[in-house]
Formats: C-alpha cells, structure tokens, sequence
C-alpha cells in the first residue's frame, strides 16, 4: 500500500526520537511503499483532485542521510500525485496550528471527498484545538479560565494564588509563565501574552505534582497505551515538556490516566481521531493533542512496547 506522509521537511527529522520516523519505519517493514510532502505541497485546481508534489522515500538503515529518494528524470519536478490514489494519507506536521495549518485542513479535507482516506480527519483537527478541546471534559481538568479579559485574568490569580498562564497557539512549552502567591510580574505577563485584549489566553491553577512529571498519555484507535511518558521538569524550570529539557521516563499507566483515556479515546476515535496524545499531571486532564503527537519512541526504549507497531496495526485495521 502507497503511505503519503504530509509532515515537516524531513531532513529536520531527530530521527533518535521522531514518533513520525518509527512510524515510517514499521510501515516500511511490513511492505508500504512510503511518500512524503509538506503542506505547501498541496494543491488543488477547478477541473482536478487535490494533489502534491510528493517524493517517494526509501529508508536507509543508516545514520546520516536517513533515507534515500526515488527521484525523477534531470530537470522534471517531484512527482504530482492525487492524495486519493494513495492508500492513506498521514497529516503529521507539527503545531502550530496557524492559518497555512487550517487552510491544509480544508484541501485535505477536499482529498477525502474525492476518495482520500486521511488520518487523523481534517474535520476533526479544526474540531479539537489542543489547548481548548478539554472544556468537553471538564471533570477531568483543574479550575481553567479562557478568555481574552485581562481583568478576568488577574480576578483568576487572587482567587488561586498560584496559577499557570500560557497561550492558545503554544507548542513545547513555549510562552508558559507560572505566577504565585505574591503576583510577581503578573501584570507584565499579562500584558505579553493578552496584547491589550487581542490573544484568549489560558489561565489553569498550578499543580504542584508537576514535579512528578507531565504525562503524556498515547491513544490509539480510542485505546490508552499501557505506559505513559513522564516529563519530569529539570532545574528551576517549571515546564516538562521535552522540547523544553524535561527528562522523559516512561511508566506503567496510572488507574486514573486508563480511566481519563477510557472515557476520552472512543469519542475522539468515532470522530476521525486515530491518534491523540493526552497531556496530565496529577490526576488532572492538561491538553489533547490530536495534530503529531510524539514520544513513540521514548516509550518503547523504555519498556520494549512497540507503539509504532500498534500505530501501524490500528491504521491498517482502519483501512480495511
């Protein structure tokens, strides 16, 4: 089966701990024929299918370069294929979730009226924004406060004391600020992330079991993985995500993660969501991640758990 993969550049690729890699990588194993492109590959013309120019990728087993590609004749662009001639198509490219993100939803989403089978579903990727899609699940998340108010903002601060402010459009940690009791620098945190009232920003109480690491949770085809990956702030910081230095150390799933990822897993599943990556520190629900979630990898180093195969096994279920 031809695999298009719609990703980052992949001479970016940390291929030491790219979850989209691991995923080539089994696909490969088992016969799939992969390709790749990037959103700005992506075309549609009146009269045709949505297409890309993709490149047909071979993977070398060896350090540097990672891969080999099947190039055409000298002088003739990258292959154009139509999305729905293959026999899937993966969006993996990471956040942000900008504009060129949301337009590339709705030319995939254009591929699958035409016949394209694409995972996790454009709909479905507009429908569950990481930071926001936890309002649905309210049971399961600390206090949170959402809005553009910067008033409301402070008003949040007095009644918790100690309170995590962050951006909506934030990925790896970036743009997260801690405040505690004393209000240090709050107004001028506010100020950076609200912009006078342009950017909704994100208030939620500080958890202090954050020292215990920020979870992230993986669900595949609405079933939590048996170990999550712990990640564990270093130093002063108070971030643990991994792009942030945090050390992640992979552990059996807690009862109350299997029961956050239970209730959670089969809804998103119904709703085009292959694979999602719930984010919690504590018994507390952070963020779902539905665009590339990672840590594949880390999790199968530790444990010996193959999540790519189970990745591969649930598409190729998918499909059939």
């Amino acid at each position: 089966m031809k695999l298009l993969f719609v990703a980052d550049p992949l001479e970016s690729f940390n291929v030491k701990k790219d979850s989209t890699f691991v995923m080539m990588k089994e696909a490969a194993r088992r016969g799939h024929t992969l390709f790749a492109c990037e959103p700005k590959d992506l075309m549609w013309q009146r009269g045709a299918r949505v297409a890309a120019h993709v490149r047909e990728v071979a993977l070398t087993g060896g350090k540097a370069p990672w891969f080999s590609e099947f190039t055409p004749e000298a002088g003739t662009e990258r292959k154009r294929a139509a999305l729905a001639d293959f026999g899937a198509v993966l969006m993996r490219k990471d956040p942000p979730f900008d504009s060129e993100y949301f337009y590339a939803t709705h030319l995939l989403e254009q591929a699958e009226r035409e016949g394209a089978r694409v995972f996790n579903k454009p709909a479905a990727l507009r429908n569950h924004p990481e930071k926001l899609a936890i309002m649905e699940f309210p049971q399961f998340i600390s206090p949170t406060l959402v809005t553009r108010d910067p008033e409301e903002l402070k008003r949040f601060h007095a009644e918790h004391g100690d309170i995590i402010l962050k951006p909506l459009d934030g990925m790896g940690g970036a743009g997260i600020f801690r405040v505690g009791e004393g209000g240090m620098n709050l107004g001028s945190i506010v100020e950076t992330l609200n912009a006078g009232g342009r950017h909704t920003v994100m208030a939620q109480r500080y958890l202090p079991e954050i020292v215990r690491g920020d979870k992230r949770i993986l669900v595949i085809g609405g079933k939590p993985v048996p170990f999550v990956l712990a990640r564990i702030p270093q130093g002063n910081e108070i971030r643990g995500n991994l792009a942030a230095g945090g050390l992640g150390v992979a552990q059996p799933i807690s009862p109350r993660d299997r029961e956050i990822a239970e209730t959670i897993g089969p809804k998103l599943a119904a709703r085009g969501l292959l694979l999602i990556g719930l984010d919690a520190i504590g018994d507390s629900l952070t963020e779902i991640n539905v665009t590339s979630p990672t840590c594949f990898q880390e999790i199968t180093d530790q444990t010996g758990f193959d999540v790519a195969k189970v990745f591969v096994d649930a598409l190729e279920a998918a499909l059939a």
